[in-house]
């Protein structure tokens, strides 16, 4: 018999920390081995019981869970999955700790808490069981810093693909698709901030629930040359500009003439996701064709990995994040089992490749490796 995930339990509300026990102890292959009220006390807990993944909560006395996570990744990283409120703050501090390394997070009701929980049991336990598989990297540089110009004389930071201008020589008819799951807020903050202000359209579908994508949306805005929001129904798709699924409903695109817009609607789940990578990559397969880009980031499962292929098939160029970069290779794994990937690349590499593709292909048509 294969060895339990071992579980600690952070949280300053007694109710919470009971519940999430023994949300943990009734699954056949993990144990809640103990529960701790604040930070200081899980940091001798953990030192001294070793365990594979901890759930925090992020509002605690003396020290909040946003300190106590950069000190751990720092010091000693491991899988931790946050528990978080759906509040506009909670939001906020949940992409914060995103950032600082966490694998994932629960969005814990603010209203009829026992129950919301244990409704919430089948996902909390899939999360704690991605996390305790999750490759988790020591946390040594700092959060980036804001690259969007903030007027004259402004001197923030921009990486060097966003840098140096495709000057206007891509056809907007090029749309570029990402897809990702666990851990792909941080990959795809890493690739936008590399591209140019003038790179084509983006779309992307991470898996999140509603009332997050808003502020990820929000936070990538910040540090990008280009523009990204939250894609809204009907809404042209225009270069420069990166539109994110909402959380809770399915993307895809279409045209209208000759551009192309947004699609969001409240169509069911597809490989029990909503939104759906697969959704939105099949819409690119049918729709954009040759003209598409694909990118598969770190995720659990094999959502879109189908539609990956569809869209080579139709003759789009895809990039897949490799193992060693991701921090749950689900995704990528069966995205190359499908024969979708055209390369596949260190996570750190995969927007200087698509830059400097869009500058050879130009107008012209693909022409694969």
């Amino acid at each position: 018999m294969s060895k339990k995930i071992r579980v600690i339990v952070v949280d300053d509300s007694a109710l919470v920390r009971s519940l999430l026990a023994e949300i943990i102890n009734r699954q056949h292959d993990m144990e809640c081995i103990g529960t701790a009220h604040d930070p200081l006390i899980a940091r001798e807990m953990i030192r001294e019981m070793n365990p594979d993944v901890i759930t925090l909560d992020v509002e605690m006395p003396r020290m909040d869970g946003i300190d106590f996570l950069g000190r751990l990744m720092r010091l000693r990283p491991m899988p931790v999955v946050m528990v978080s409120t759906l509040t506009e703050r909670g939001a906020e501090v949940t992409m914060k700790a995103l950032e600082l390394g966490a694998v994932d997070f629960v969005a814990k009701p603010r209203v009829g808490l026992a129950g919301g929980l244990q409704d919430l049991a089948g996902q909390i336990v899939d999360k704690i069981r991605v996390a305790a598989v999750a490759h988790v990297h020591r946390m040594q540089r700092p959060p980036v810093t804001s690259s969007k110009p903030t007027g004259a004389g402004s001197t923030a930071p921009t990486p060097a693909s966003a840098s140096s201008s495709l000057l206007g020589r891509v056809s907007t008819e090029k749309l570029i698709f990402i897809g990702a799951s666990t851990g792909g807020t941080e990959a795809i903050k890493e690739i936008l901030v590399q591209l140019p202000a003038d790179c084509p359209a983006i779309v992307i579908t991470q898996h999140m629930p509603p009332g997050f994508t808003t502020s990820f949306a929000a936070r990538l805005n910040s540090l990008c040359q280009i523009t990204v929001k939250e894609a809204t129904h009907g809404e042209r798709i225009l270069p420069g500009h990166a539109y994110i699924a909402p959380g809770g409903k399915q993307f895809s695109v279409s045209r209208s003439g000759a551009n192309y817009v947004a699609v969001v609607d409240d169509s069911p789940p597809v490989n029990r996701h909503k939104p759906s990578v697969e959704v939105l990559f099949k819409s690119a397969a049918a729709v954009v064709g040759r003209n598409a880009f694909g990118i598969m980031l770190t995720g659990m499962g094999a959502d879109g990995a189908s539609a990956m292929r569809e869209m080579r098939d139709a003759g789009s160029y895809n990039y897949v994040q490799d193992e060693a970069s991701c921090i749950v290779f689900g995704m990528p794994r069966e995205a190359i089992a499908k024969g979708a990937a055209d390369e596949v690349l260190p996570l750190n590499q995969i927007a200087s490749a698509l830059v400097t593709r869009l500058r050879g292909t130009s107008d012209k048509a693909h022409h694969r490796i």
